[in-house]
């Protein structure tokens, strides 16, 4: 196409003269800059009125690039003339643009510019767009710095409805607080969130109802425990600043002190049982042992009975000992063994007759 535009734009300047050609070429640039400009007005005419009719300065390349690095131009202009009309001076096409090429929300960012222009909060955009791009809310972060937020302790979301804690008599106590804070723009990149601001209240509570005395102490002055808290300074490098905490509830729990002591006396009443089961063992097995040991040494008494015939055999073979001897001996084995049948039965008639 270009080659013959070429050689058509030398045939007609050979063919007519040099004021003539360059007349058409005057002429095909204007058709061309008039089509242009068509083309423009019929994309974002509309839009650029409505940014001159805003007193928003704006040029036709601006709506170009914009289109070329594929960025609204609607809610550029959109937020351009929010911005102005608030009286915002800080925002600029460059930063929407970059703002929102970084996938950030940029009408978010510009309505918490305006909300924190008309509440005298300082406020950038470097700031909101920061915190918007590390994924805080920070339309929501500027609504909380003018409307204080209230926060349950513990969260309604927990499984635990109360904060329980001992005190030191025993006596268990479940409190309630909530917690008035309001968002401090300053560390809310970096700064810790909800969580953090629940987890140390209770923290601080349960260190106050254990330091108490008695659970007494703490439910005749329960505001006690807010005191303590609020004297930790819990919201440093929270993303908050903790304006109040309100004790909503208290109320008595079980007796610990007690069913800790009933469980260690179970405790040390098991341990004895122990103990003595193991005493009761020892003395089974020691009663074995001597009955073992008595039939050891009856078995000892009887191969040591056994030996005795031996030993008359071998007395009669040498000469040792004399017939007579040895008649006299079994005669008195004989008496022996008949006195002792003689005490058996006089032993078993002292007994009183079983009717």
């Amino acid at each position: 196409m270009t080659s013959l535009f070429e050689f058509s734009s030398a045939w007609v300047i050979a063919q007519m003269g040099d004021d003539t050609a360059l007349n058409i070429i005057f002429m095909f640039l204007i058709i061309a800059l008039l089509v242009v400009l068509f083309i423009f007005f019929i994309t974002f005419g509309r839009l650029y009125i409505q940014a001159l009719s805003s007193g928003i300065r704006i040029s036709v390349f601006a709506f170009i690039g914009m289109w070329l690095r594929k960025v609204s131009p609607r809610i550029i202009i959109d937020c351009l003339i929010m911005a102005v009309k608030a009286g915002v001076k800080d925002v600029q096409s460059n930063k929407l643009e970059a703002h929102y090429m970084a996938k950030g929300n940029v009408r978010r960012v510009v309505q918490s510019l305006v909300a924190a222009h008309k509440a005298n909060i300082d406020l950038n955009f470097d700031q909101a767009a920061a915190i918007d791009l590390a994924g805080r809310d920070v339309l929501d972060a500027v609504r909380t710095s003018v409307l204080p937020k209230v926060i349950d302790c513990p969260s309604p979301g927990q499984a635990r409805t109360t904060i329980d804690a001992v005190a030191g008599d025993g006596i268990q106590l479940r409190a309630r607080a909530r917690v008035t804070v309001r968002t401090n723009l300053a560390r809310l990149v970096g700064g810790a969130t909800e969580e953090t601001i629940i987890a140390r209240v209770g923290e601080g509570i349960v260190t106050t109802i254990g330091s108490a005395t008695t659970h007494k102490d703490v439910l005749a002055n329960p505001d006690m425990m807010s005191r303590m808290v609020l004297e930790k300074g819990l919201d440093s490098g929270t993303s908050f600043e903790i304006l109040s905490i309100d004790i909503a509830d208290v109320d008595v729990g079980e007796n610990i002190g007690a069913k800790l002591q009933a469980e260690q006396a179970e405790a040390d009443k098991r341990v004895a049982q122990a103990m003595a089961e193991k005493k009761r063992a020892l003395a089974v097995a020691q009663e074995q042992e001597n009955i073992a040991g008595i039939a050891l040494n009856r078995a000892k008494l009887v191969l040591a009975e056994a030996e005795v015939p031996k030993a008359i055999s071998e007395a009669l073979r040498q000469g040792n000992l004399g017939v007579m001897d040895y008649y006299r001996l079994k005669n008195l084995q004989a008496d022996t063994s008949m006195r002792q049948s003689i005490g058996d039965e006089d032993d078993g008639s002292h007994e009183d007759p079983i009717e």
